[in-house]
C-alpha cells in the first residue's frame, strides 16, 4: 500500500488552494467573470476604502465589509458561547454515565448530523417559520397571541448556527471528561469545597483542553458560515462567508475580491489562533 508523504498531503490540499487563493486576489478581475493574469491592489483596495461610483474621488473607509465582518464575529462568538453552555453540560452528563450508554447517548447526539447540513437548515427554517410547528404550538398553549417573526433575523441566523456545530463542542469536552479522575472531586467535598468551587478550580481545568478544542472547532466554521445565514437570514443578516460566497458565483462574481475577503478571514483566524499558540508555550515555559 503506498503511503504518501505527509508534506506532499498537506501541501496539496491545504496550501496549494490557499496559495491559489492568495494569488487570485492580487489579480484583476474580468468583465464578464473570471480574472485577468495583471498584478493589482484594487481587491483590497475595495475592501477597506470607497472611491466613489467612477473611483476618482478621495478614498473613504468602505464600511459595509467592515460590519458585514463585525457581525460574522460576533455571530460565531455568541455561537461558541450558546455550544459551551449547552454543550458542556451534555458532555459532562454523558461522561458520569455508565459505560454501556456512554455510546448510547453520542449516537443520539450525532444522528441528526448523519443528514447534509442543507437539509437540516431548511429543516429548522420550516420549524421556526410563521406558520412552522414552533409558532403553532406556542400559539395553541397560549403563550403567544400571533406568530414570531424568526425567519431573516440574527436569532435565526444565530439558531441555525447553533444547531449546526453544537455537536463539535460536545465531543472534544467529553473526550476530555471521559479521562477526569473524578477522585478529585471527593477529596475536594472532603476537604469541605463547594459544588462551583470544585467545578471552577478543579473540573474546568481538567478539562480544558476539550472547552479549548471544542470553541475552535465551533468558531472557525461558524465564522465562514453562509448557508444559515443565507436560509435563515436575510439583508440585514449578512456574513462574510455569504459575501465570499457571492463573489464566485455566475459571470456577475468578482473572483479578486472573494479571495481578498477569504485571505482577510484567514489572516484573522490565523493570528487568534497564533496567539493562543504563543500564550500557551509561554504558560507552559513558566
Amino acid at each position: 500500500m503506498l503511503i504518501l508523504p505527509s508534506w506532499l498531503v498537506i501541501g496539496f490540499f491545504l496550501l496549494l488552494p490557499v496559495g491559489m487563493m492568495l494569488i487570485y486576489s492580487f489579480l484583476t478581475k474580468e468583465f464578464r467573470g473570471g480574472v485577468i493574469w495583471e498584478f493589482s491592489l484594487a481587491a483590497y483596495d475595495q475592501f477597506f476604502f470607497n472611491r466613489g461610483l467612477f473611483g476618482d474621488e478621495p478614498p473613504q473607509i468602505e464600511w459595509t465589509y467592515i460590519n458585514i465582518f463585525w457581525r460574522s464575529l460576533w455571530q460565531a462568538g455568541l455561537a461558541t458561547l450558546f455550544c459551551l453552555i449547552i454543550g458542556f453540560p451534555t458532555a459532562w452528563f454523558i461522561a458520569t454515565r455508565v459505560p454501556r450508554y456512554r455510546t448510547v447517548w453520542l449516537l443520539l447526539i450525532t444522528i441528526p448530523y448523519w443528514v447534509n447540513l442543507l437539509i437540516r437548515t431548511v429543516s429548522m427554517k420550516f420549524l421556526i417559520r410563521d406558520t412552522g410547528p414552533m409558532n403553532e404550538f406556542l400559539i395553541w398553549l397560549g403563550a403567544i397571541g400571533e406568530p414570531l417573526q424568526l425567519v431573516n433575523t440574527n436569532i435565526a441566523v444565530q439558531l441555525g448556527l447553533f444547531y449546526s456545530y453544537l455537536p463539535f463542542m460536545v465531543l472534544p469536552i467529553y473526550a476530555s471528561a471521559e479521562r477526569y479522575n473524578f477522585a478529585l472531586s471527593e477529596a475536594a467535598a472532603d476537604l469541605y469545597a463547594g459544588r462551583w468551587t470544585t467545578l471552577r478550580l478543579i473540573i474546568l481545568p481538567a478539562v480544558k483542553p476539550g472547552i479549548i478544542a471544542g470553541s475552535i472547532l465551533v468558531f472557525v466554521p461558524s465564522l465562514g458560515a453562509f448557508l444559515a445565514p443565507d436560509l435563515l437570514g436575510g439583508a440585514k443578516t449578512f456574513m462574510i462567508g455569504s459575501l465570499i460566497e457571492e463573489q464566485f458565483k455566475g459571470n456577475a462574481g468578482n473572483w479578486p475580491f472573494g479571495a481578498a475577503a477569504s485571505m482577510i478571514l484567514l489572516s484573522i483566524v490565523m493570528t487568534v489562533l497564533i496567539f493562543y499558540a504563543r500564550s500557551q508555550t509561554r504558560r507552559g515555559a513558566r
